[in-house]
């Protein structure tokens, strides 16, 4: 008689999977929002260490896979079954009819509760923040000779333009854009059999290339493209775009807080899940400490919703 190993249900195998991706998320949020709050605490220093972090960031080999596989593949998973267990979950956490278990005096019930309430928020508000930030807004790059520019539409302010003289970005209205355009060579060019002709070629097409990128986003009245020789500062001015718009900000304040309060009291979770925290004193202590990472973090991400525009870079 053969004896088989004991195999481990599914649902455990994708509950640890689904707690696993969530800590690696963890880990993420706390990257991105201390590389953002540099944007917003470094005063005096136009976002240096944000420019420097994002340029880091966007030099990495292989980024579209790394993005792929260690960003996008773990939100899809920890996204799909935490939506399972939204579908299947049941609070207990406020008073009912009787027909159904409450016990609101646990504050553990309570956080159970908002955990759920703020994985919807994060579900609608993340994929609002890709779309805008990687989608609609993402500075467009275009080559000219062996340097690349970076694009991005913003509004006028009366900073922006001091702003930009410090950091080295030119600004195009309109009609600056329209004259770029009017300056190309309007007969294509011919190419001759020689060295010389066929550099003056590339450079003609590289030349009508920029000028389509310059265009590509239209422009409302008392808008403009800026133009950066480096990513991160592109993205440090849409970032500052973004963060002077008010509805932004609340926005923003609500997905940072969801954020933090969902990664941290799942950190807290993940630690009894995996077996860290079993007896209650390790439990409280953990709890303490996320707790504590929860405002510190959080604090950060506020900072750079708050601080990036109207304490930084608002001049």
């Amino acid at each position: 008689m053969s004896i088989h190993a004991p195999t481990l249900p599914k649902a455990f195998v994708w509950r640890r999977l689904h707690s696993f991706t969530g800590l690696w998320l963890v880990g993420f949020l706390i990257i991105h929002l201390v590389s953002n709050s540099q944007a917003a605490l470094f005063f005096g220093d136009d976002g240096s260490g944000f420019i420097s972090a994002a340029n880091s960031i966007k030099g990495l080999p292989y980024l579209p896979a790394i993005e792929i596989g260690l960003l996008a593949v773990p939100f899809f998973i920890h996204i799909w079954w935490g939506i399972q267990y939204l579908l299947t979950g049941k609070f207990n956490s406020y008073r009912t009819d009787g027909t159904r278990p409450s016990l609101p005096e646990y504050p553990r019930n309570h956080a159970y509760t908002w955990q759920r309430i703020t994985s919807w928020i994060l579900l609608v508000l993340i994929v609002a923040h890709v779309i805008q930030m990687r989608f609609l807004e993402e500075p467009i790059m275009a080559q000219k000779g062996s340097e690349k520019d970076y694009m991005v539409r913003v509004n006028s302010d009366p900073g922006i333009y001091s702003l930009s003289e410090r950091l080295g970005v030119t600004l195009y209205d309109a009609a600056q854009i329209e004259q770029q355009r009017k300056l190309l060579v309007t007969k294509p060019p011919t190419l001759e059999d020689n060295q010389a002709a066929l550099i003056k070629a590339q450079e003609e097409v590289q030349q009508r290339e920029w000028v389509a990128a310059l265009e590509e986003r239209p422009l409302r009245e008392s808008q403009l493209i800026a133009v950066s020789k480096n990513f991160g500062t592109a993205e440090l001015l849409m970032l500052r775009e973004t963060f002077k718009i008010p509805i932004m900000i609340v926005l923003y304040t609500v997905l940072v807080i969801s954020a933090c309060f969902h990664a941290f009291n799942g950190l807290w979770t993940f630690c009894i899940t995996w077996g860290i925290t079993l007896s209650p004193s390790a439990q409280n202590g953990m709890r303490y400490i996320a707790t504590l990472f929860m405002f510190l973090i959080g604090f950060l991400g506020l900072a750079a919703v708050w601080g990036t525009y109207w304490i930084n870079l608002k001049t």
